[in-house]
């Protein structure tokens, strides 16, 4: 038999890691693999949205949901929600997606988890923009 995790081993180290602060920031170009590959901090992103009404540098608070053990295909799911996930009154464009991370204080220390693209590029004028997390982080055995 090859080594293998025991099942629960995600879930444990979702629990030891999704606490704290998390945020998310957005973004006018996605990045590339090779900077999915090399990219560890906040301060590597170069194409953060530039704070406009509402949103703020460095994007907006997120809340952890839930952290579960999904035995059925061997991973644990971690659920997410914004805690500010409209944004009123403000002026956006060109927005592709966005990264999710663990913030420990500043930009060269705060750890990029995940980037969610939005297929195209998003915006409002004077209106609202909202983002929703519909589809859990999943770490796998």
């Amino acid at each position: 038999m090859p080594s293998a995790n025991v099942s629960n081993l995600p879930l444990k180290v979702a629990q030891a890691y999704f606490t704290g602060t998390w945020k998310f920031m957005l973004v006018t170009s996605a990045p590339s693999e090779s900077d999915l590959d090399t990219w560890a901090t906040r301060s590597q992103v170069t194409s953060e949205h530039a704070a406009t009404g509402g949103y703020t540098a460095g994007g907006f608070n997120v809340t952890i949901d839930s952290v579960t053990l999904d035995t059925a295909n061997n991973r644990a799911a971690v659920t997410f929600s914004a805690a500010s996930p409209t944004l009123t009154g403000v002026t956006l464009a060109g927005v592709v997606g966005g990264f999710l991370y663990k913030s420990l204080g500043s930009a060269a220390t705060d750890e990029l988890a995940t980037f969610v693209d939005y297929g195209s590029a998003k915006g409002v004028t004077s209106g609202n923009f909202t983002h929703a997390f519909t589809t859990p982080l999943y770490i796998n055995r």
